[in-house]
């Protein structure tokens, strides 16, 4: 089912090449300049996304041994991903529950026990309290009521997901529209993880506003890659989620072979963005396909961001290939950095003056206009009233 969605999105995109034309919006919109820079909005977008929704915190190539781990900050919460000795993969609080230290420091590795720094209690892989130092003298306590915090995660299409919040606010069928089936085509269980850098960056939408946006391409990246990118988009959603894609003339070689012959690679072009913070997009890694998956978390302001760009090797290379892939993140990196990031972190300081009252998303950016509803929908529904949110989501891929 998923190979026939992007089939259909392939014959959508087809047609629009041929036609020389893109979908459109209904009208131009507007939103208020101070949803970037509000601290009582930025607040509710803390609660109301980011400690709500599911999160794609981690690849399963990250963790796929018994005994991995990944230990990160999210958005101002420390978390625990450890894949368990049953082969399972939970996510918990990075925290101790004697008195609260971060057990593990940030970043990745293997092992069989989880030990604070401060009073050397220890956790098993799978969450749970074993050992507490001189436990005779600290008093009587049960073991198994005083285990990690667990956090919900879904590992789904080689992706792991959590929920920044004990309880589950919202089911993860309904909140992926069967968009995690069509990630599911990318087959990244088995591709190699290769690097990963961090980026700060302005406020968490302004960055992410580049991300959904082809409009940009050619003008503010003419120097680097851009000049002969298309300008154009088209946008296809999953609920929430969406994939950016412009006409492809590269479709018209394949347009008269059987559609079981064409190439798996063509079929993924664009990016795929995961709401509300993730962007994937597919490369040359470097005498292989790659691709720089982006995480993109907010900052301790409204003001801020940071970015984590995982760089992702559908093969593991070879030492050629190292050096190449190597030199090609550290040129993406540089293009979001000095070009993307510097660019979003002047406008952020524009609007931050309060002089600017609205910004628009004109017909040809209905990611944005998207992307920006959702939020709005979101900050202003409470718990009981997300799912039916969810219920009978949009989803563009089943109308073509």
């Amino acid at each position: 089912m998923s190979r026939s969605d992007l089939i259909a999105m392939a014959r959508h995109n087809l047609a629009h090449t041929k036609a020389g034309t893109i979908d459109q919006a209904p009208e131009i919109h507007s939103i208020p300049a101070k949803d970037y820079f509000d601290a009582e909005r930025w607040q509710k977008e803390m609660d109301g996304v980011f400690r709500r929704m599911p999160l794609m915190l981690a690849m399963t190539c990250e963790l796929r041994e018994p005994g991995d781990y990944k230990a990160m900050d999210a958005g101002g919460v420390p978390v625990l991903i450890s894949r368990g000795r049953d082969g399972v993969a939970r996510a918990f609080l990075n925290s101790c529950s004697h008195r609260g230290a971060q057990i593990m420091e940030e970043g990745k590795g293997n092992t069989h026990r989880f030990t604070c720094p401060y009073h050397a209690w220890s956790y098993s892989t799978e969450g749970e309290l074993k050992g507490v130092l001189a436990k005779e003298q600290f008093g009587d306590l049960d073991f198994s009521c005083h285990g990690l915090p667990e956090l919900p995660l879904y590992e789904r299409s080689g992706l792991i997901w959590v929920v920044l919040n004990t309880e589950e606010k919202v089911d993860f069928d309904a909140f992926m529209a069967g968009y995690d089936d069509v990630l599911g085509e990318f087959g990244f269980e088995d591709w190699t993880f290769f690097q990963a850098r961090r980026l700060e960056g302005p406020n968490w939408k302004v960055a992410y506003d580049g991300y959904l946006d082809l409009y940009h391409l050619p003008i503010l990246h003419k120097e680097t890659f851009g000049s002969n990118m298309p300008h154009q988009a088209l946008y296809y959603s999953w609920g929430p989620h969406q994939r950016v894609s412009s006409p492809s003339p590269d479709l018209l070689d394949i347009e008269h072979k059987p559609e079981a012959e064409w190439p798996q690679d063509m079929l993924l072009q664009g990016v795929f963005t995961i709401f509300p913070h993730i962007s994937i997009a597919s490369f040359d890694g470097g005498g292989g396909r790659g691709v720089m998956l982006s995480q993109l978390f907010p900052g301790d302001t409204p003001l801020s961001s940071y970015t984590i760009q995982n760089y992702v090797l559908e093969k593991a290379p070879t030492a050629e290939q190292e050096v190449a892939a190597d030199a090609q993140f550290k040129f993406l990196e540089t293009v979001v950095k000095d070009e993307d990031y510097a660019t979003g972190l002047k406008l952020q300081r524009a609007l931050a003056s309060g002089l600017r009252k609205n910004l628009m998303f004109g017909r040809n950016e209905e990611g944005g206009q998207r992307f920006h509803g959702w939020v709005d929908r979101l900050i202003e529904a409470d718990d009981a009233s997300l799912p039916k949110l969810f219920e009978d989501v949009e989803r563009t891929v089943a109308q073509l």
